[in-house]
């Protein structure tokens, strides 16, 4: 192929070649996509039913929510569809919106910014509690999460346009279960465009270090505060509050990170394959079982909505 206009559809990586063993992939990314469903379908109706949890900690929780939604809804359906009839192609159209969608709710920015406020929410909760209201206002609140969303659009659309203006000669196989964009920069012919996307992926590592760095210092801060205090019954309802969402960055970030800091020596297409789907797929199905095992009134609120469904 000489360019990329030629190019009107790519070829994705199969997990198998094996119709049954793909027909066994299709029952498990079912079920993973279900069970991501229901649990963020849950906290949404948790949080928007129950007018004890109208808290900024839960209006960011619900964004979180609504990015793993669309994060396992990127990759997840043409998974299934390529497994169910046993297909690889996708349009160069639909490959550009998965890359777009994909960056938006599943990688760095939407996500990390949301998981950024949401530890800033705890650190002013904690330390700064007599100054809660004012900080963490409803228009504080919604300004930071319209930030979070619109910096997403404005990151993902940046990696899409600047990965396909890219000249493709390359074939079209994409060495991916979905289009990714390291992979699809394999297929450029272009050394100039191919360390301009580099550079734009290092400013995106910049800024995933940033906020790193503030949600590594806010906790810092809390830790601090929680063991200054007296009694341990407050201690133990801070921790709570924190718990979940640490164990939700962590997830977030060993994920991301293994998936493209791991050692070109351990590197393979089925490694590849694998983490990608770890990292993709996991954690939009994991977190809202964290957040409802960990948070004592979201697992109430859960439960009253499961006990009182068939009555309504």
């Amino acid at each position: 192929m000489s360019n990329s206009s030629s190019i009107t559809e790519f070829l994705l990586l199969p997990f198998t070649d094996t119709q049954e063993l793909q027909l066994l992939h299709f029952a498990l990314f079912l079920a993973i996509y279900l069970a991501a469903l229901l649990g963020n379908g849950l906290i949404l109706t948790a949080v928007a039913c129950n007018h004890r949890l109208h808290t900024p900690m839960y209006f960011f929780l619900l964004n979180l929510a609504l990015l793993d939604l669309g994060c396992i809804s990127t990759t997840l359906p043409k998974a299934m569809a390529n497994s169910l009839w046993d297909t690889r192609a996708i349009s160069y159209a639909g490959c550009a919106a998965q890359v777009f969608f994909f960056f938006f709710f599943c990688l760095f920015l939407a996500e990390f910014s949301v998981l950024t406020v949401m530890a800033y929410d705890r650190y002013v909760a904690i330390c700064k509690p007599l100054h809660y209201g004012s900080l963490l206002g409803s228009r504080a609140c919604a300004q930071m999460a319209a930030a979070a969303w619109g910096s997403g659009v404005l990151y993902a659309l940046l990696h899409t346009a600047s990965t396909f203006s890219l000249p493709l000669c390359q074939d079209n196989a994409v060495d991916q279960f979905f289009c990714e964009i390291p992979q699809i920069l394999k297929l450029s012919c272009s050394d100039s465009d191919y360390h301009r996307e580099r550079a734009v992926i290092g400013f995106s590592l910049c800024v995933f270090f940033c906020h790193f760095v503030f949600i590594l210092l806010s906790y810092v801060q809390i830790f601090r505060a929680v063991l200054r205090m007296p009694s341990e019954h407050g201690r133990h309802k801070a921790f709570s509050t924190c718990l979940p969402h640490l164990d939700v960055v962590s997830l977030f970030l060993s994920t991301i990170m293994f998936a493209h800091l791991k050692p070109t020596s351990i590197s393979s297409q089925s490694l590849d394959l694998v983490v990608s789907f770890l990292y993709s797929a996991v954690p939009p199905a994991v977190n809202p079982l964290i957040y409802s095992m960990r948070n004592q009134k979201l697992k109430d609120t859960v439960r009253k909505l499961s006990e009182n469904f068939p009555y309504e």
